[in-house]
């Protein structure tokens, strides 16, 4: 049974996001970085558009042009590209703001931490970006790059 205000509520209250557990001591930041730049789906999804992620500044205004069909899909998909996102901005601030690197919350979240000790939760906005178009992801790099 299909009930809008339930599945409005349902839509707000899924948990999101992405970890990364290891053995120990944790990976290194290279092949953290490589881990978390991969993002399958939303490359898939982008090059299927035209548009091809080469984790610049220029991809991510490409992205925020993209006309957004995948809001209308089920919510793991929509869950999914969230993720995506958000690891693929927290990949391009890293690799273009300099002293930006991941780090990893105690709980296995990926987040991007600035220079001036300020962390992003790049998988959070990345949901909302998925979700909503807002923020926009070359919004947040550049507001990234100002501080």
């Amino acid at each position: 049974m299909d009930i809008p205000l339930i599945t409005r509520w349902r839509k707000r209250h899924v948990p999101t996001g992405i970890a990364v557990f290891g053995n120990g001591g944790g990976p290194d930041s290279a092949s953290l970085a490589e881990l978390l730049g991969e993002c399958h789906l939303l490359r898939e999804r982008a090059a299927g558009d035209g548009v091809e992620l080469d984790d610049s500044a220029a991809s991510l205004t490409a992205l925020d042009q993209l006309v957004p069909s995948w809001r209308d899909e089920e919510e793991l998909t929509l869950d999914r590209l969230g993720n995506d996102a958000g690891l693929y901005l927290g990949t391009v601030i890293v690799r273009t703001v300099r002293g930006a690197g991941w780090q990893l919350w105690p709980n296995g979240r990926p987040v991007v931490r600035l220079a001036t000790g300020r962390v992003i939760d790049t998988v959070e906005l990345g949901h909302g970006w998925a979700e909503n178009g807002s923020p926009g992801l070359s919004q947040v790099l550049a507001e990234t790059a100002e501080v």
